[in-house]
């Protein structure tokens, strides 16, 4: 789950990276009240999860509360790379000595943690590893260890930071680890001409995976926000992440649907979504799944892909049986069953093919399932 930035600076403020005051508003005229309290002058932020923001418009200084609530009136509602400004984050303002740009991230090719680390912030910094990746240092990080102070000296001497830095990468380390962040990011951390550290912009991504350690983070979620397939998914416990192809897949196991989707790919055609139902495939299960497939408009065609195990395959067929009774199957829908009772399975569906209808076949093998899935996932588009 991504973060606005002012609930990034909210989880800095609460782990010790200092920030600058700061409101938020929803309103232009509230803006300038917010302004009067930052001392007159304010930074207007337009609050959306996307970098870009200054490039579009979407940051201006205010010299006074009055133009603070016109740049608030022009930001707000404005489109940036798709994502509609309802929220503006004014914030002091701050005489920048230098900018650097410091983050920690989950390092999954390593399977490890990586702190990276530049001088060169204030910038786009794909950009920068693109152009001049011997400009941003990468320091992985022990998990067992973690970013001690020596290792935070370490990543300062690493990326020719001052020192002063240092205790705010600690400062930082207790958000990543402490909220399960999978993201922690400043551009800029800045040095100010009295010297102090700060961190003048964040960007957390905290991992969904830990909800139920913090039951506070669901203040950070947005209602309605991202893909509405994807938040229908979530309002009945399934597992779905949309990916951009045309072929449904359900399958049970992460392992399984992981390898699914690569199968399908290799079919010749792209796979429309990650559904793991996992060790439950109940009728009401199957048919919530197929439900939010076949709400989806790319898809083209469904492959239901089944290993038995705890739930037994015959299970498994009944349940597809009893889900096709509450959808109506509007695509090809293309099943493989194998392990525990997979015969018993494949001959409850064989022995209701009548009623279930044309759109449903089954096959007995991975690979000619997937094949077969794909080339109806063509033929229908």
């Amino acid at each position: 789950m991504d973060l606005f930035e002012y609930q990034a600076r909210e989880l800095f403020a609460k782990h010790g990276v200092p920030v600058l005051d700061s409101h938020v508003v929803d309103e232009a005229e509230a803006a300038g009240e917010a302004a009067r309290l930052l001392g007159g002058r304010a930074v207007v932020k337009a609050q959306v999860k996307t970098g870009g923001r200054g490039k579009a418009g979407g940051v201006k200084l205010a010299s006074d509360p009055a133009e603070a609530v016109a740049h608030a009136a022009r930001i707000l509602g404005m489109d940036i790379k798709g994502h509609t400004v309802e929220k503006v984050m004014l914030t002091r303002t701050a005489d920048i000595a230098e900018e650097y740009y410091v983050s920690f991230l989950l390092d999954r090719t390593n399977r490890t943690f990586l702190a990276m680390a530049s001088v060169e912030g204030g910038m786009d910094i794909e950009e920068v590893a693109a152009t001049r990746p011997e400009a941003l240092s990468r320091i992985p990080i022990d998990p067992d260890e973690g970013v001690t102070d020596d290792k935070a000296r370490e990543i300062v001497a690493a990326a020719g930071l001052p020192d002063e830095a240092a205790p705010v990468l600690t400062a930082l380390w207790r958000v990543f680890t402490e909220e399960d962040a999978l993201l922690v990011e400043v551009n800029p951390l800045v040095r100010t001409e009295d010297g102090q550290i700060l961190a003048l912009d964040g960007k957390v991504t905290l991992d969904a995976n830990a909800r139920f350690r913090h039951p506070d983070h669901t203040a950070y979620e947005t209602p309605g926000e991202g893909d509405p397939l994807e938040a229908a998914a979530k309002t009945k416990g399934l597992n779905y992440v949309k990916l951009d192809g045309s072929v449904g897949i359900i399958g049970n196991g992460a392992g399984l649907v992981m390898s699914t989707l690569d199968v399908v790919a290799y079919s010749g055609s792209d796979p429309a979504n990650f559904l793991d139902i996992g060790g439950g495939a109940s009728a009401q299960v199957m048919a919530d799944g197929l439900g939010v497939i076949l709400a989806d408009p790319d898809v083209r065609s469904v492959f239901v892909n089944v290993f038995g195990g705890i739930t037994a395959c015959d299970a498994v067929a009944d349940g597809i049986i009893q889900a096709l009774d509450q959808v109506e199957l509007t695509k090809p829908l293309v099943v493989r069953l194998d392990g525990n009772n997979a015969e018993r399975g494949r001959a409850i569906l064989r022995d209701a093919a009548a009623s279930l209808g044309p759109l449903v076949q089954q096959l007995d093998t991975m690979d000619g399932a997937a094949s077969r899935a794909a080339e109806l996932a063509i033929a229908g588009s």
